[in-house]
């Protein structure tokens, strides 16, 4: 399991560093080189124009990020219901989770081998609950968002346009699309934590602290990105 573990994150570590390798300031067009200009980056970009230009509105670019973002979030609809699953199936065996490593809290080798044992029991019992499954939806979406991230940012062509009452290019300055943001975030957050009852809450602490960190976080976010990015974030 730890082995698995680290190559998720090792995963994780190469998209960083794949997309930490272009400058972010440097307007992306179908002459950029590289991999993750020519096949992430640039399609993207490519698909936020050209939903402008079908539009051929004055507020054509922003309504092409919000476009572009919900399409983006329809194709990747079916892993985030394959994490929320194994998100729920996970919560649901917390209680016998506990009981076993209660049973076996003792560090020698033996009682750990019987740990593990039960462990895998509790899971192919569940109809084969992977505790890791929930990561492996998250690495897949990375490059895809990060991707996203880069095209908004590095298009040229959002320059100076302006969404509804504010600057692409600038944050909000009445605060609006960081509250309104921070307040869906929440919203989400709560949705997904529908159906856990308070036990299992008590017993995964890490879930109710990111219910009120997760809104603080992409408001503060919002309040000092560029509004292009902050669309992205309220349109989650």
């Amino acid at each position: 399991m730890r082995k698995r573990l680290l190559i998720l994150l090792a995963l994780v570590g190469v998209v960083l560093l794949l997309s930490g390798c272009t400058e972010i300031d440097q307007d992306i067009t179908s002459e950029s080189e590289g991999i993750w200009n020519k096949y992430f980056v640039f399609p993207l970009s490519w698909l936020i124009v050209n939903v402008a230009e079908f539009f051929k509105a004055e507020y054509g670019y922003g309504l092409s990020i919000v476009i572009v973002t919900i399409l983006i979030r329809f194709v990747l609809l079916p892993l985030n219901i394959k994490q929320l699953k194994s998100s729920k199936a996970m919560q649901a065996i917390q209680p016998q989770l506990q009981e076993i490593r209660e049973k076996y809290s003792s560090k020698d080798q033996q009682t750990q081998q019987k740990l593990q044992q039960e462990t895998m029991q509790l899971f192919q019992k569940n109809g084969g609950v992977n505790p890791l499954a929930g990561c492996l939806p998250i690495i897949v979406q990375m490059p895809i968002l990060i991707a996203f991230y880069h095209a908004i940012m590095r298009t040229g062509a959002l320059d100076g346009h302006q969404f509804l009452w504010f600057q692409l290019d600038s944050p909000d300055p009445y605060y609006i699309l960081p509250v309104l943001t921070a307040g869906f975030t929440y919203l989400q957050q709560k949705l997904m934590m529908a159906g856990t009852s308070m036990q299992q809450n008590s017993m995964m602490p890490q879930l109710t602290m990111m219910l009120y960190l997760m809104p603080i976080m992409i408001g503060g976010l919002c309040d000092f990105l560029p509004i292009r990015i902050g669309i992205i974030l309220g349109s989650r």
